[in-house]
């Protein structure tokens, strides 16, 4: 628990606004999947908006990198159109079962 407090407040430190507190659920993330896995699910997928990159894979990244990426996002401190839709739409929890589901996933 000491550890994820510590990354909490790195993630703060980093982003200079609050990180997500909520306590991630993978099961319950399931339901909330569909809207990622579209380009994130795909191995070696790359897009073409707005322009042609890879897009990086999710599977195994730090949750708590997860939840401050979708946060900028939200916020508009990160730009992509697409992502800033997406993560517009979530909640705190929302974020949280996200990054522990992908967090554990290879």
């Amino acid at each position: 628990m000491l550890k994820r407090h510590l990354l909490l407040a790195i993630g703060v430190a980093l982003t200079g606004g609050a990180a997500s507190a909520a306590e991630g659920n993978a099961e319950a993330a399931k339901g909330k999947i569909s809207m990622c896995i579209g380009c994130h699910g795909i191995p070696g997928y790359r897009t073409s908006f707005p322009e042609v990159y890879p897009v990086p894979k999710l599977g195994g990244q730090h949750p708590e990198y997860i939840v401050r990426a979708l946060q900028a996002y939200k916020s508009g401190a990160r730009s992509h159109p697409t992502m800033q839709g997406i993560a517009g739409g979530l909640s705190d929890q929302d974020m949280a079962d996200l990054a522990a589901y992908y967090g554990g996933a290879k």
